[in-house]
Order: structure tokens, then sequence, then C-alpha cells
């Protein structure tokens, strides 16, 4: 499905992504971790063409990403959720969900989001800007999932979020994956990620450096230390 091989991407002259590779097959959960600035979010800025790429390639079901306008990578089955949410914060919570609308009539697209996160039927005609924190990440995600995509990308979807939204998070992102929706997860929440992810890659100084099955790095103590600082 998706796969990144050797891909460079530079900050002016500041190299950030030094051949970074992964996978992400279909209907599979895979997380990305790593300390602050080691490229986890430049990583998916490149994907979705935010970034540009400078040396490598990046594949979605045979296309290479890197060839076509940025504009038009959702188009492709790609959600990107990103670190802030990025909602319009001076439209309706009605108004953000339309701007995905493209597959699905109105209808049966708020049935199914409003079945996903109920608070959000609550607050139909709510400024985006006036929505908690974890609404306005539930008010992304829900965006997404309204374009019905193959791959959803998110990037820290539980920062700064209180504990009883984090669980409603995770358990949407957990029945998105279950329902065949494959996710690329950028987290800072270990426990969260080991949690929701089959299989983990970690990276650090831009580039890929160790990758395991999710259950297997829980129980590695030594290299949750060394890269990511943390026991669990």
């Amino acid at each position: 499905m998706l796969e990144l091989n050797g891909v460079h991407a530079h900050y002016g002259k500041v190299h950030v992504l030094q051949g970074t590779s992964l996978k992400v097959q279909s209907g599979e959960a895979v997380g990305l971790l790593g300390r602050n600035g080691v490229g986890k979010t430049t990583t998916l800025k490149t994907i979705m063409g935010l970034v540009k790429a400078t040396g490598g390639e990046i594949s979605f079901n045979g296309s290479n990403l890197t060839d076509i306008a940025p504009h038009t990578i959702p188009s492709t089955g790609i959600g990107y959720v990103p670190q802030g949410r990025g909602i319009f914060p001076s439209l309706s919570v009605k108004e953000n969900l339309e701007i995905g609308l493209t597959k699905a009539p109105p209808s049966q697209v708020f049935d199914y989001v409003f079945d996903r996160f109920p608070r959000l039927k609550e607050r139909l005609s709510q400024p985006g800007g006036t929505l908690s924190g974890g609404e306005q990440q539930m008010l992304a995600i829900a965006r997404c999932l309204v374009m019905q995509p193959r791959l959803l990308i998110l990037d820290e979807p539980t920062e700064g979020i209180m504990p009883i939204l984090v669980q409603d998070i995770r358990r949407e992102i957990k029945a998105g994956n279950d329902e065949g929706v494959s996710i690329l997860l950028v987290e800072q929440n270990i426990k969260t990620a080991l949690r929701l992810c089959s299989r983990i890659y970690i990276m650090e100084k831009g580039a890929v450096v160790h990758q395991a099955a999710a259950q297997d790095l829980k129980d590695d103590k030594e290299t949750l230390h060394r890269y990511l600082g943390v026991t669990v």
C-alpha cells in the first residue's frame, strides 16, 4: 500500500530526512516513534507533499506520490490529520465536515460520523474554534473519515487532550482500522501506540533505525530506553 524507499528531505540547508524507509500494508496499523526532532512529522508532511522529497521514492498503491501535486494526494485515498488538528475555526462543525465530502451523500456521511463521534452531532452548528481540544481532534479525524480513505495518517492525535477523550479517540482509531482502514500513527504516548499498532518503526536522526512487532517492542526494555527514553 504505502512504501517509502530511501526518502530524503531538507528544510533549506538542513538535511532532515536522511534515507527514511518504511511500509504500511493494506489493513495494517503502523506506529512511527522517536524522540522530538528526529523527523517524524517531516516524514508525514513529505508523504503528503507538504515538504518536497529531495531523494528516494514514496509510493501508494503503485503510484509515485512525488510525481503528483500535493493537493491531489488526498484523492488517492490518503487522509491526513496533522499535529495541531488543522480544522477551520471560523466554520461550523457541519461546514468543516462538508469540506471533505467527495464520495457519499451527506445523510450517509453524517450518520456514519455521528455514530463514531456523537459529541459532534450535539455541536453541529457550533464554530470549530469553540470546541475543546479533544472535540477538535474528533472533528479533524471525522473530516478525514467522510472521504472514506484507505489510509489514515495521524500526527500526535492524543497530544494535549483530556484522558477521558483520549480513550474515545483511541477507540475510534481502532474501530477504523478494524473496518479495514490502514493507519500510520505518530504518537508520543508510547502505550497508545503499542496498543493501537501491530508494527512499530523507530526514528533517530532522520532515518528509521529499528522496527519490530509492537508486542515484541513492549517487552524490549533496552530498545525502548535507548531510543525513546522510556519503559512501559
